[in-house]
């Protein structure tokens, strides 16, 4: 099996193997490896070589933009959570998984499609792959860029526990966006706290936000958190901090098709800001189309955690 190993070098911390440790991981398990760094600069071409699958070794960010570049190719993608919060790998459930297990199971593994979003606004046409939203996410990206202290933070742990810590101070002060939006012609316009539309479970500092999200339905997942759940939010990622199971209650919408009115505020997508800070924001009003690409990314998952996935739901059925 010939196979495009894509690692970050820089992502989660010290613990985490080396390029040459992975590579050699993946000879040891028979296959043939082609190795590319994505700090280098043209890294992208090692995705024009022929390949059985694309291995990716980081976070979030890594995994992302190989993503949004392989999407409707039809070449899986296979996962090493090396990253900090490791949202897109919690949400496959293979995150507390050792590269050592996950690494020869390939053979076997599952191939898993997942739905991709769409984002058009003044922007021009943006692939997404964890979500776009507006709110608290907005308004504490900032805050984490800017951070020194979560730099010097070693264990990738406690560094998503500072995120999260950073995300409950910027939640006293984050004002609400006033939102003009549609969900399938359904009016959904509100003054809101947090406005997510997500494609991953998880989100952030892995603030569990869809945690029944259906990863190929077709179907986008909108959270809409308004003043009224301030404190509330406040307190659950507060138990979420202290490893208790994030509560359930905030519930998700569901739709096929977005439509909101810009009206001047910051929207992430993924993990970058628009507009950013260096470029001249344009003027609005602008609309933002959001809809969903159907299966369009493929995923490997070794074929246990599909099976306990499939028995924990028929178990919750029962």
């Amino acid at each position: 099996m010939r196979v495009t190993l894509l690692h970050n070098p820089g992502a989660g911390d010290e613990k985490q193997p080396t390029a040459g440790q992975i590579e050699a991981l993946m000879k040891e398990a028979g296959y043939k490896v082609l190795y590319q760094s994505t700090k280098e600069e043209g890294w992208q071409k090692a995705l024009k070589k022929p390949a059985d699958l694309v291995a990716v070794a980081g976070g979030d960010g890594t995994v992302g933009k190989v993503a949004r570049r392989l999407i409707g190719s039809g070449v899986p993608i296979a996962v090493l959570p090396l990253g900090t919060a490791n949202n897109i790998s919690k949400t496959l459930g293979i995150a507390a998984l050792p590269i050592t297990q996950l690494i020869p199971g390939w053979e076997s593994a599952r191939r898993i499609k997942f739905d991709a979003g769409i984002a058009i606004g003044p922007w021009g046409q943006r692939y997404f792959i964890e979500g776009i939203g507006t709110g608290l996410l907005t308004c504490s990206i900032p805050e984490l860029q800017d951070n020194k202290t979560i730099d010097q933070l070693k264990d990738a742990g406690v560094r998503v526990t500072y995120a999260q810590q950073i995300f409950r101070e910027q939640l006293a002060d984050c004002p609400v966006v006033k939102i003009e939006a549609a969900l399938d012609g359904a009016d959904i316009s509100g003054r809101y706290l947090l406005f997510e539309v997500l494609n991953m479970a998880y989100i952030g500092p892995n603030l569990f936000l869809a945690p029944d999200i259906v990863r190929n339905d077709g179907e986008l997942d909108v959270v809409l958190l308004a003043e009224k759940h301030r404190d509330r939010l406040h307190d659950h990622i507060k138990d979420w901090q202290e490893g208790k199971p994030w509560p359930h209650e905030f519930g998700t919408r569901r739709g096929k098709r977005l439509t909101i009115e810009w009206t001047g505020f910051a929207v992430h997508i993924d993990d970058k800001l628009w507009p950013a800070e260096e470029k001249k924001k344009p003027k609005p009003p602008a609309t933002i189309d959001v809809k969903v690409e159907p299966k369009a990314i493929e995923f490997l998952v070794p074929k246990e955690v599909d099976e306990e996935k499939k028995l924990a739901k028929k178990k919750g059925a029962g």
